[in-house]
C-alpha cells in the first residue's frame, strides 16, 4: 500500500510547496508596492500578489486548472468580508483568516484535478522568469536590507564557504585555500575600527558574490541554482551595507 500511495502523493506535495514558495515571493516583492487601508482592498491585493506568481510558476511548469488555484485562494477572504462588513470580525480576522482557509482550499483543488505535470509553457517571458527562480527568491529575500542595511557577523562569510567545502568534492584544496583567506579576513576584521570592519566585510561578501559567479559560469562544485542564489544574495549584501553605512 505504502509503495503505491507514496508515488502518488509525492509529486502533489512538490506541487504545494513550490507554490508556497511562489505565493511568499510575491508577498515580499508585490505585496509592498501598495498597502491600502481598507480592508477590502487590502485582502484584493493580498491576493492578487500571491496569485500572479503562483500562476506564472504553474504555467512554466505545465500545472493545469490555474482557475481554480487562484479561485482557491481569493474566495476565502470574499466569504469572510462578509462577517466582516456586519462587523462580526475585524479587519485582522480577514487577512489571517484568509491566508489560513486557502491551505485546504487549495489541497482541495490539487487532490480532486491530480496536478500531475503536463506541458510547461513555450512563452518567452514565462520561461525567461522561471528559468530564473533562484534569482528571483535571493531578491524576494533580501528585499528589506535595502529599507534596512543589514551588517551580517563576519563568521556568516565563514558559513558561505563552507556550503562550497562541504557540499561540493570537486576542487577540494582551492575550497579550503578560500576558505582560509576568509578566516584571514574575520580574524583581520575582529582587530580594526568598526568602519575598517564593516568595509571589509562588505569587501568579503562582493567577493563571494564573484566567486558563485565563477562556480555558476563553470557549473562546478555546486548545483547552478545555487550559485545564482547565493550570488545574486551577496552581492545585495554587499551593495546595502555599503550604501546604509557609508
Amino acid at each position: 500500500m505504502t509503495t503505491t500511495v507514496a508515488p502518488a502523493v509525492r509529486p502533489l506535495v512538490r506541487h504545494g510547496a513550490e507554490m508556497l514558495v511562489a505565493m511568499l515571493v510575491g508577498m515580499a516583492l508585490l505585496g509592498p508596492l501598495w498597502t491600502p487601508e481598507r480592508v477590502e482592498l487590502a485582502a484584493l491585493w493580498m491576493s492578487v500578489s500571491m496569485c500572479v506568481p503562483m500562476a506564472l510558476w504553474m504555467r512554466y511548469r505545465g500545472h493545469g486548472r490555474t482557475v481554480e488555484m487562484c479561485a482557491a485562494m481569493v474566495v476565502p477572504y470574499l466569504v469572510l468580508l462578509v462577517p466582516y462588513w456586519f462587523g462580526l470580525i475585524g479587519g485582522d480576522a480577514v487577512e489571517m483568516g484568509g491566508h489560513l482557509l486557502m491551505v485546504p482550499a487549495m489541497a482541495v483543488v490539487m487532490i480532486v484535478w491530480r496536478h500531475e505535470h503536463g506541458t510547461p509553457s513555450a512563452n518567452p517571458v514565462i520561461r525567461a522568469l522561471g528559468d530564473r527562480w533562484p534569482l528571483v527568491i535571493a531578491l524576494a529575500v533580501t528585499l528589506d536590507f535595502w529599507q534596512s542595511a543589514v551588517v551580517p557577523p563576519v563568521w556568516t562569510l565563514l558559513l558561505c564557504q563552507a556550503a562550497y567545502l562541504f557540499w561540493g568534492r570537486r576542487a577540494p584544496g582551492l575550497q579550503l585555500a578560500v576558505m582560509g583567506a576568509y578566516v584571514a579576513l574575520a580574524a583581520v576584521v575582529l582587530v580594526v575600527s568598526e568602519d575598517a570592519g564593516v568595509l571589509l566585510i562588505a569587501f568579503g561578501w562582493g567577493a563571494h558574490a564573484l566567486w558563485d559567479l565563477w562556480h555558476h559560469v563553470r557549473d562546478a562544485v555546486v548545483p547552478r541554482w545555487w550559485s545564482e542564489f547565493c550570488g545574486v544574495f551577496d552581492l545585495v549584501i554587499a551593495v546595502t551595507i555599503l550604501i546604509g553605512w557609508f
